[in-house]
């Protein structure tokens, strides 16, 4: 009985020592670990509201039209020029051959017009033309007018002879008369061919612009990749109608790099600056540690940017601390960031100054 007892005695002490061992090892992680915090709240300002970004460029239709064709995959690396889809443009080409037969006829009217400006004008000339020589024949008639006058006072010419010189003065100012309302007549008709032809122009250039935007459109249809990247998920089907501004999908633009957005709290921004020097620590990849500089802080608080910025005058108060984006540059080699991706979380460190 005494045997068991001391056998169970032993037990308990082994246990006892063991557990202390336990706790004393756990004590001293605990201690390392808080020592280690400490250390790091004291040298870094920290914080795990981070995250990748990359610019997300929506890919935008610039015409109307049904889906021909879709030239790509879900999630698809695309280099810039890359066709992504292709509208349907049979309808565009018709109206194009309708717009081209309109400006044909357009040019042809202009033609026309040309043509009756330029025989107008000659007859303008001929008309100015024969002024001249109705004035000359008119002068000639009024002298022989005043003579035979002079001649009638004298009694050395009969009536009847002095009335025919008359008569022909009269026709000769009549014809002059005339002459000089076909003139006038011509250049109105030039006035108004001169109208018509800069209206006829105006036609001319308004159809050749209507031809021109047909024949842009025409390149809308075929919808190329604006940077390189790789494409979102696949939205659309072949024969679906889109329309003129209307989002196709999106693309991740690896052109303009990645960085990361760090919110930190009002407290703790007071002695960050650009340039400042920064390590990185991703989720996705906990055994990786990525480098970075400050390459700007926000002007203004997140929620002020927001839609709705808050209104702290009306309502009940309640203070609460603000966080400031920081926005950060990834300094290492794009090899080593090419697997980040837009969205993950991230972990900041920045040193005190």
């Amino acid at each position: 009985m005494a045997t068991i007892t001391e056998k169970h005695e032993r037990i308990d002490r082994i246990t006892v020592k063991v557990t202390y061992s336990i706790a004393t090892i756990v004590l001293i992680l605990l201690l390392i670990y808080g020592f280690y915090t400490l250390v790091k709240m004291y040298r870094y300002e920290k914080t795990n509201d981070a995250q990748v970004e990359e610019y997300i460029n929506p890919i935008l239709s610039r015409t109307t039209g049904f889906v021909q064709e879709i030239k790509f995959r879900d999630h698809q690396k695309v280099h810039k020029g890359d066709t992504l889809f292709v509208i349907d443009k049979n309808e565009t080409l018709m109206q194009l051959q309708e717009a081209e037969a309109i400006l044909s006829s357009a040019k042809a009217s202009l033609l026309v017009l040309e043509s009756n400006a330029v025989t107008t004008t000659s007859s303008a000339s001929v008309s100015e033309a024969s002024i001249a020589a109705s004035r000359a024949k008119l002068w000639q008639q009024e002298q022989e007018f005043n003579r035979y006058k002079k001649l009638l006072d004298e009694e050395a010419v009969t009536q009847q002879h002095f009335e025919a010189i008359k008569t022909s003065f009269e026709i000769a100012k009549s014809e002059y008369n005339a002459v000089q309302n076909t003139y006038k007549t011509a250049k109105g008709r030039i006035n108004d061919v001169d109208s018509q032809l800069a209206v006829a122009k105006a036609n001319v250039q308004q159809r050749e612009a209507i031809v021109e935007n047909i024949k842009l459109n025409l390149t809308y249809a075929v919808i190329t990749a604006p940077a390189d990247g790789i494409m979102g998920d696949k939205t659309l089907q072949v024969g679906q109608l889109i329309q003129k501004g209307q989002t196709l999908g999106f693309i991740v633009d690896q052109d303009q790099g990645k960085w990361i957005v760090a919110n930190f709290k009002e407290t703790q921004i007071a002695n960050m600056k650009e340039g400042q020097e920064v390590v990185i620590k991703v989720d996705a990849y906990s055994d990786e540690t990525y480098h970075g500089k400050i390459q700007s802080l926000a002007p203004a608080t997140g929620s002020r940017f927001s839609l709705l910025p808050p209104d702290n005058a009306t309502g009940n108060f309640v203070k609460i601390i603000q966080r400031f984006p920081v926005r950060i540059l990834l300094t290492d080699a794009v090899a080593k960031t090419n697997n980040l991706r837009a969205g993950m979380n991230a972990e900041v460190l920045i040193p005190k100054l």
